[in-house]
């Protein structure tokens, strides 16, 4: 490892599975002390084992809740001097036709891919601002410019995301944060297996078949993390506000 994040403090949502999980292990080992951050209380025990005696702290918290938010980032100022690195990977999907979506869906939706992003933007400037820099880097999709049939909500939701995440880099450019979104195409994740198989469900052309055609094969947690690492990095010193797209040609057909 070249230690490109030594001595510094990452926050990472959704750490205890997928892409998040795959981001806290290299930010680990990149020299960075991590704070995972996730509601799957026994995927981040089993991660803060394998990761005993490495500067990982696994904390159980529901990041679309402003209080657990609070206590998250409260902590990490209080035990380790405050927050350089944001990484939000939390969410979740909801595959069903438009006419069959419910208010609840929406808010399922909406407080997991959109809500959180903004509590935990605005629970951690204050520190990032007190240090003169920050990087945040928000998991979007490239569902957020293209559409998937039976995804309204979740390619609405990943849409905000990407805004959003360009209104913080534009604001806070001038006072040492960046804030840029990754957006993959489909990862071989609990998350990405759950999403085709209720594609397939709905007729919805997501055979392996499909998948080589629209990417040429599932992305690997771990190339996700690599790009996180990028962002997190000096070495995207002059990106801000960017999508990068990770999906192997996916958008460009």
């Amino acid at each position: 490892m070249t230690g490109k994040l030594q001595g510094r403090v990452a926050v990472i949502t959704g750490a205890a599975n997928g892409c998040g999980r795959a981001t806290a292990r290299l930010f680990v080992q990149e020299g960075a002390t991590v704070i995972g951050v996730d509601i799957d209380r026994d995927a981040g025990n089993a991660l803060q084992a394998e990761l005993a005696g490495e500067r990982f702290l696994f904390l159980p918290a529901d990041v679309s809740v402003a209080s657990d938010v609070k206590s998250v980032v409260d902590r990490t100022v209080t035990e380790f001097g405050g927050v350089d690195i944001l990484h939000n990977q939390a969410g979740t999907i909801v595959v069903k036709p438009l006419l069959e979506l419910t208010e609840a869906d929406f808010a399922t939706i909406m407080s997991n891919n959109v809500l959180s992003v903004f509590l935990t933007t605005q629970a951690v400037l204050p520190s990032m601002l007190r240090k003169g820099r920050g990087t945040i880097i928000n998991t979007s999709s490239v569902s957020s410019t293209t559409v998937t049939p039976m995804e309204s909500l979740y390619c609405s939701s990943k849409a905000a995301v990407s805004q959003f995440t360009r209104a913080v880099a534009v604001e806070y450019r001038d006072r040492g944060i960046r804030a840029n979104s990754i957006c993959p195409g489909f990862v071989r994740t609990k998350h990405g297996d759950f999403e085709i198989s209720q594609l397939r469900r709905l007729g919805i052309p997501a055979s392996e078949e499909d998948i080589r055609s629209l990417q040429g094969r599932m992305c690997e947690p771990e190339e996700v993390a690599q790009v996180a690492l990028f962002l997190a990095s000096d070495d995207s010193g002059f990106i801000n506000g960017a999508d990068i797209v990770v999906d192997n040609t996916f958008t460009a057909i």
